[in-house]
């Protein structure tokens, strides 16, 4: 749309951008003041992107407020910017500029899922976990059945319907949102492994269904032959599914026989130049095939005898 010359565009702001409303203030809060979020899913790594951060933040300082809420005591619990205040700590710093902000439990894990979850490179767990929180925040906040309605009936479909919100918010497909979600079942180094590409997402997802004993099992198993295939899962889960006893050594033998070499045929030709000199010209193929079986099957019984 034209506008006219002179007249004001209005632009969005950083503050706009950032959910921060026009009303709030940036105002210093000492670090020991402030709690990371609990169970907060985003790793927050000393790696080359964090002295990056570190340096730029020695430089400029922190240039964009991180976001907080208030609880208890005089504290602070983070919802976004743990990776600033971390930067800050090895810095020394002791006050840190804060955005202020009153919130409910879910607005709390809905709006720290949103601040990191379009940040390049996440691992698998990382999603998983801030998917979880967001979906469970989510059907929390949707609330709870209607009274004339069948309640298990009412969450199921609340539960679909904010999967489908959540898939569309964050570019992944309703059924991915699912699988990254069945990472959370996994024992923790197996979901390790998931991250540091070892173990593959899909057999990941089938052994989340695994009992978690068996799971431990089976993280001893790769560790020690290196890797495990969708077949050998999948053996496991119908053996487990059909009421076999599981024991780690019956896991293993099922494991180690979906993986046996198959033994391959064994193809003997004779030439009928070979054959001709033992047998007179009068038999066909069929009577030197009939006499070289009854010839074998005596050999093989003296053998055995």
């Amino acid at each position: 749309m034209k506008t006219r010359s002179g007249q004001k565009i209005k632009m969005t702001s950083v503050e706009e951008l950032l959910g921060v409303a026009n009303e709030e203030v940036a105002t210093e809060i000492e670090l020991n003041q402030i709690q990371s979020f609990r169970n907060h899913p985003f790793k927050v790594l000393d790696d080359e992107k964090m002295q990056d951060l570190v340096n730029s933040i020695r430089e400029n300082g922190i240039l964009t407020p991180v976001l907080v809420r208030p609880i208890d005591n005089n504290k602070y619990e983070m919802i976004s910017g743990h990776r600033r205040m971390h930067a800050a700590g090895l810095l020394q710093m002791n006050v840190i500029p804060a955005i202020i902000r009153d919130m409910s439990d879910e607005e709390a894990v809905v709006k720290m899922v949103d601040s990191n979850i379009q940040r390049e490179e996440l691992l698998p767990s990382e999603k998983a976990f801030a998917y979880k929180m967001k979906l469970d925040a989510m059907k929390r906040q949707a609330g709870r059945p209607a009274k004339n309605n069948s309640g298990q009936f009412d969450q199921n479909l609340a539960g679909r319907v904010s999967r489908d919100i959540l898939a569309k918010e964050v570019g992944e497909s309703s059924k991915q949102i699912q699988r990254y979600i069945r990472l959370t079942e996994l024992q923790p180094k197996l979901l390790d492994l998931v991250d540091s590409k070892r173990l593959n997402f899909t057999v990941a997802v089938d052994i989340s269904y695994i009992d978690k004993e068996i799971q431990n099992w089976l993280y001893d198993y790769i560790d020690a032959n290196g890797t495990i295939i969708p077949n050998q899962v999948k053996t496991l889960r119908k053996a487990i599914d059909s009421g076999t006893v599981m024991t780690q050594q019956k896991m293993v033998s099922i494991l180690n026989e979906c993986i046996k070499p198959k033994s391959t045929a064994k193809n003997v030709t004779f030439s009928g130049k070979k054959l001709e000199k033992y047998f007179p010209e009068s038999y066909t193929a069929a009577d030197v095939e009939k006499i070289v079986f009854e010839l074998l099957e005596e050999w093989k019984n003296r053998k055995e005898h």
